[in-house]
C-alpha cells in the first residue's frame, strides 16, 4: 500500500521564509494524490482462492472422468446421432451412437432401427456425466426401464439439498472410496449389466476392481445408493 500523504509532502523549507501561493500548493497536493492513485493501481491484490467443490452431474452425485459404465431407461427421443433415455428415477441421459455400436433385441442381434421411442433399453459404453458413448445397446422387449427393480432395491431419486441416507443392503465388502483399479472392456460390461439388472435408476460411471477380486460399480445421479458390489461371478451381493 502506498503511504504517500499529501498533507505531509515535503515542500519549501520554512526556515527560508518562502511563501508558496495557494494555487501552487493545491497543484502540488493534487499531483501527489495522482501519484498515489497510480501507485495503488499498479499494486497486485491477492485474492482468496475459491474452495474446492466436488464435481457433480446436473442431477446430482459425484462424478468421475470418462470411464466404462451404463444405464437403463426408456427411450424418449431419437436422432441421426443417437437417442435420449430417461431412467426409472427421472435421470435424462444422452446416448451417442457410433459406427462401432452393436445392438441386441432381447438375446438376438439387431440394428439401430430396433431403438424406438418408448422402448426399454440397457446402454453400455463410455460414460461422461449424463452422456454415454454407446458400445452396446440392448433393447428389452416389454421392459419397464428398470422401474420395478429400482423400487424393489429402494433406489432414492436425487433431490437437491437432501443428504444421502447412511444405510446398506446385503453384504458390503471392506471398501474405502478411491481404492481399487478402474477396469473396462468385457469385465466392466458384465459388472454394469449385473448392477443395472438389480439396482437401476442411476447412471453407472465406473467399475472398480477391489483387492479381493470383487467389483464396486459406482452409481451417480441418485441420492442412494452410490455403490453396488458385484462378486467374481458377476452377481450383485450388496449396495450402499
Amino acid at each position: 500500500m502506498n503511504d504517500y500523504d499529501p498533507a505531509n509532502a515535503p515542500g519549501p523549507s520554512l526556515s527560508k521564509k518562502r511563501r508558496v501561493p495557494i494555487a501552487a500548493g493545491i497543484a502540488v497536493a493534487l499531483t501527489g494524490i495522482a501519484l498515489a492513485v497510480t501507485a495503488f493501481a499498479g499494486t497486485s491484490v491477492a485474492s482468496t482462492p475459491a474452495a474446492d467443490t466436488p464435481s457433480a452431474t446436473p442431477t446430482g452425485g459425484p462424478a468421475a472422468g470418462p470411464a466404462a459404465g451404463g444405464a437403463t431407461g426408456i427411450v424418449t427421443s431419437t436422432s441421426t446421432s443417437g437417442f435420449t433415455l430417461t431412467t426409472a428415477t427421472g435421470v435424462k441421459v444422452t446416448v451417442n451412437e457410433t459406427s462401432t455400436t452393436t445392438y441386441e433385441k432381447g438375446t438376438k442381434h439387431a440394428t439401430e432401427k430396433a431403438v424406438k421411442v418408448d422402448e426399454s433399453v440397457l446402454v453400455l459404453g463410455t460414460v461422461d456425466s449424463a452422456t454415454i458413448e454407446a458400445t452396446q445397446v440392448t433393447v428389452q422387449p416389454h421392459g419397464d426401464g428398470g422401474a420395478a427393480a429400482a423400487e424393489a432395491a429402494g433406489v432414492i431419486p436425487f433431490q437437491q439439498g437432501t443428504p444421502s441416507p447412511d444405510k446398506s443392503v446385503g453384504r458390503i465388502p471392506d471398501y474405502t472410496e478411491g481404492e481399487g483399479t478402474i477396469v473396462s472392456g468385457t469385465v466392466a460390461d458384465k459388472a454394469v449389466k449385473a448392477a443395472q439388472a438389480v439396482v437401476p435408476g442411476g447412471v453407472n460411471d465406473r467399475v472398480v476392481l477391489l483387492s479381493d477380486g470383487e467389483y464396486e460399480v459406482h452409481n451417480i445421479s441418485v441420492n442412494w445408493p452410490h455403490h453396488v458390489f458385484v462378486n467374481k461371478d458377476f452377481k450383485v451381493v450388496g449396495w450402499n
